[in-house]
């Protein structure tokens, strides 16, 4: 089998190292979460050892993830005694400040990202924009190190391709994504419980958000917006990983091309944003306007409140197309 070039390097690296530090980016969703626990045990059969490490726990719809306790969350590696030569695997992340880990530094850094807001930090770079998620780049290495794709591993994976597609709706996917997504099927992934464990096991928090969210719902022509408040927030009791999809119900609106959904954040007067199109309009550009990136139709930014300023500020973007 002829091997990518860029896998290739990242075979001979897997064989001058015996430990690994893998990692994504902070707050996870489930293309970090699968992604990250199917590296470790692509790395495990290669005969390797493993450490997980996010700054963040995975959200509650990620719990019936295959080995999920196997993520020990830190904000400091140096915490957990891991000797500084340990290599650490990133993925899609931007740079190490987008894991939320401090210790990494003077670390040598594997960076696997399928953004197009990537950017070329470690000693070596497997940028590609064309994947539908890091999962199926993954994918690709355990299939070029011919290592078992073991039912675990296939839904780790599964679980990472469904939620970065949309559950297979954005425009990254592809015949190609259909295909990866049998073989998983194939070896042990159970699509319907995957789903149902991703889409129908919200805390009753996340559902009073989502109330919250379209309550402060607006319109304009093609445009969709809405936002919470911390005292949003701490009236429902509700938490970060509450607002996660939000913004797909507005971009699901019917005529609505570009949507936008602003979270403010606790005591610094920011706000998270989520910005999503239906393809006509690049919003990883007017993400990295604003010092976010993402994927042409679905990207993120933070922006400075109050949140009248920072919600004119995304809206002309949006109206403009940049």
């Amino acid at each position: 089998m002829k091997i990518d070039p860029s896998i290739a390097s990242l075979l001979e690296c897997f064989r001058s190292h015996p430990r690994f530090l893998i990692t994504s980016h902070a707050r996870p969703d489930g293309d970090a979460v699968g992604s990250v626990l199917a590296m470790a045990e692509i790395l495990d059969q290669l005969g390797h050892e493993a450490l997980v490490v996010m700054a963040d726990p995975a959200p509650y719809i990620y719990s019936k993830v295959p080995n999920l306790d196997r993520i020990k969350v830190t904000s400091d590696v140096s915490l957990l005694e891991e000797p500084s030569s340990t290599p650490a695997i990133l993925l899609e992340c931007d740079g190490i400040a987008r894991t939320g880990l401090a210790g990494l530094e003077g670390r040598t850094l594997i960076n696997i990202d399928h953004h197009a807001s990537g950017k070329t930090f470690g000693a070596i770079n497997w940028i590609d924009e064309t994947a539908c998620a890091v999962g199926e780049m993954v994918y690709r290495i355990a299939q070029a190190a011919e290592v078992e794709i073991t039912p675990s591993m296939a839904t780790c994976l599964f679980t990472a391709l469904a939620s970065d597609t949309g559950s297979f709706t954005y425009p990254c996917t592809t015949a190609e994504t259909f295909a990866i997504a049998q073989n998983l099927a194939l070896h042990g992934a159970d699509p319907g419980k995957i789903s149902r464990d991703i889409y129908f096991s919200n805390p009753e928090s996340k559902i009073r958000m989502l109330g919250a969210a379209l309550s402060n719902m607006h319109t304009e022509g093609t445009l969709a917006w809405s936002w919470v408040t911390t005292s949003d927030m701490e009236r429902l009791g509700a938490g970060a990983e509450d607002c996660e999809g939000v913004v797909n119900y507005l971009i699901s609106i019917a005529g609505v091309e570009s949507a936008v959904f602003l979270r403010e954040l606790p005591s610094v007067n920011q706000y998270r944003l989520s910005i999503r199109s239906k393809g006509r309009l690049d919003v990883a550009r007017i993400a990295e306007h604003f010092g976010g990136g993402g994927h042409r139709s679905a990207s993120g930014c933070t922006l400075d409140g109050p949140l009248n300023v920072a919600t004119e500020r995304i809206l002309s973007q949006l109206r403009t197309g940049l």
